[in-house]
Order: structure tokens, then sequence, then C-alpha cells
């Protein structure tokens, strides 16, 4: 009874941060956002609606929003935010509530099958089979009867676009060199203009101003983040046809 309890005090204080960082988010979100993405972030006259995108509902604690925050889209209009990182999560958390509070409430709301095969196979596969091993660049990394052999079975539809769109699993790593000439080696953190962080083997976080240090950043996922600049909606759909053929 005495562990029960203990599990259910620790799990009301996880519920309580998650609010109260929703809260700030709420605030930073009007802030920064709301003037495009609408009050709730479900549209506005300047930006598209941040609850119905694939993106924010395959999001896992901002590592999804958090590129997009940081970099922008500046070929869709969309400006860099300089948000630090615990707001990026604040908002991102607010994100989130609206996202399960208008799924509790919307008796419409899109589901994972709404986004079937039928729906989102509207692409040529030999076009898309072009891309992959052409202007894509995705057979530099990639091989169809290698790591992407029968992945149309493996992931739902959506799923499947999303992960081509948007791969999660690998984050960046960077050596940070100071002025002595020792080096810092770990996963990074953030990156701006000023200010660079990140996390080291035993899990301990270092944070240096660019000003005073050399840094070498290694993204595992670079290729596909400088591919959502130049993709177009035709290739996407090509490319999802082809990769459903797997």
């Amino acid at each position: 009874m005495k562990i029960l309890l203990t599990a259910l005090a620790f799990g009301g204080m996880a519920l309580a941060q998650q609010n109260d960082a929703a809260k700030r988010g709420q605030q930073q979100y009007a802030k920064s956002c709301a003037f495009c993405h609408g009050a709730n972030g479900d549209g506005g006259a300047e930006g598209p609606s941040l609850i119905r995108s694939a993106l924010l509902r395959h999001d896992n604690n901002g590592e999804l929003i958090g590129p997009v925050v940081r970099e922008g889209r500046p070929e869709k209009g969309m400006p860099a935010v300089p948000l630090t990182t615990a707001q990026i999560a604040d908002t991102v958390a607010f994100l989130h509530a609206e996202l399960k509070r208008l799924d509790r409430t919307s008796p419409g709301k899109p589901s994972r099958d709404h986004f079937t095969l039928d729906l989102l196979l509207t692409g040529n596969a030999e076009s898309g089979k072009r891309y992959f091993n052409g202007a894509g660049g995705c057979a530099g990394c990639h091989s169809p009867t290698g790591d992407l052999a029968g992945i149309a079975k493996k992931f739902a539809p959506a799923d499947l676009q999303t992960r081509f769109l948007y791969p999660t699993g690998k984050l960046p790593s960077a050596t940070v060199t100071v002025a002595s000439g020792a080096k810092v080696e770990g996963t990074l953190l953030q990156m701006d203009a000023f200010n660079v962080s990140i996390r080291d083997p035993d899990g301990w976080t270092h944070t240096w101003s660019l000003g005073g240090v050399k840094v070498d950043v290694k993204d595992p996922l670079a290729a596909h983040r400088a591919l959502l600049k130049t993709i177009t909606n035709a290739d996407i759909h090509n490319l999802f046809a082809y990769l459903v053929t797997l």
C-alpha cells in the first residue's frame, strides 16, 4: 500500500509539472506563435493549423517540433524563432495539451486510421523510384533490399510518410573544443547564434558561449533535414508510392 501511495504521489507531481509547463507554454505561444497559427494552434490568417498537423501527432517531447522552431521553414515563409530549450519545451507541452483537449471534445477528430493507404497513395511509384535513386539522394544511405526491405509492412501509411519526412531516434552529436584544447563530446541539446549545450556520456549537461569554443557537429539526419527544404508535394507522394512497393 505504501508503494502504491508513493507511486500515486509521484504521478500526481508529474501531472502537476506537465500542467505548469502547459500554462507557461500558453503564454510563450501567445507571444511567439499565435499571430500566425491562431490562439489555440488551430490555424490563423497567416499560418496553418498546428493541431491538425501530423508533425504534432508524431512528436515526442519536442524532438520533431524543436528543430522546426529553431531552424524555421524559410521556403514556406516561417522564420526561425529564437526560443530557449525551456521555452520550446513549454510551448510543446501547451500544444500537446491542446491536442488532447480537442481530441476529447471533437466527435469528428481524425484518427490514425483516417490517413488510410487509399487516401495517401496518389503518387507514381516509378517516379518515386527515380527520385529515390536520383535527385532525392536516398540511395546514398538506404537500400530497398537492405534497411528498407519490407518497410511498408512495418508501419501504418501515415506513420510511413511521417517517418521519411521527419525521421526520429538519431540525435546529433557534437565535439566542443575549449580554449585549452580539451575536447568534450556528447549529444547536442541546443545550438543557437550565441550558445551551445551538450550532454556528455555520463549525463552531465555543459553549456558554452560560441565565442570561446570550436564546435564540430555530426548530424546523422542532416540529409533528411536538408531534403525538407527542396522536396515538393509531388516528390513526397511519388516517394511514398515507391516505398509502399518495398
